[in-house]
């Protein structure tokens, strides 16, 4: 997947992130912190090195939101599998 790709693909997870409003406050801190996590990303595009908690948060977010928003989960999981794939 090229960069351009991966960027596509941070875009839209951050516009499906500001459209969710979670019930919940960990659903709530868990979209706070990765939308900080997309941001930091798509500043840094060319860095292959994003934070190792970035990595932790994406999991706890596909797991929160699983039920709930199962749109956002799969572009997430999506993010997930080509991060580890190039072996961020």
């Amino acid at each position: 997947m090229t960069s351009q790709e991966i960027n596509k693909l941070l875009e839209q997870l951050k516009q499906e992130i500001e459209g969710i409003q979670p019930d919940d406050e960990k659903g709530q801190e868990l979209l706070r912190e990765l939308a900080e996590d997309i941001r930091e990303l798509l500043e840094r595009a060319e860095s292959k090195q994003p934070a190792s908690p970035m990595m932790k948060r994406l999991e706890a977010s596909i797991d929160h939101f699983e039920v709930t928003h199962p749109e956002l989960t799969a572009a997430l999981s999506s993010l997930f599998n080509i991060l580890s794939n190039a072996g961020i």
